[in-house]
């Protein structure tokens, strides 16, 4: 059984959340807590507030345990980019870029729904 969740808009950029992401794909979800409570990247806040709304998702609507949760996917896609402008010499504008990102969170127990 595979149960998703989902973050949008999240106010990073995506190649920073896909780095967090890959430290924790395919670790039991105990594993990748640990994992995600001591990364010192700024991406590991919003990446962690998924990955519990994914594992609350299975205990609720699945009746899941927590303990036999992995991570079978997880991956960042770009969102839109908020565009700014900031003040230059000469009368000119510079232009800001404020990326965002949505994030994806897949859990599962293990089993396929097919041998199901």
């Amino acid at each position: 059984m595979k149960t998703v969740a989902r973050a949008s808009f999240i106010r990073e950029s995506a190649p920073k959340l896909r780095a967090v992401l890959d430290l924790v794909r395919g670790l039991p979800v105990e594993r990748a807590r640990e994992v995600l409570r001591f990364t010192t990247r700024g991406a590991a806040a919003p990446v962690s507030k998924v990955l519990e709304s994914a594992v609350a998702n299975a205990s609720h609507n699945h009746s899941l345990e927590a303990a036999d949760l992995k991570v079978v996917e997880a991956y960042a896609d770009l969102g839109p980019v908020l565009k700014r402008v900031r003040p230059k010499a000469r009368g000119r504008a510079g232009g800001i870029r404020k990326p965002t990102a949505h994030v994806t969170i897949v859990v599962g127990d293990g089993r396929d729904e097919e041998s199901a």
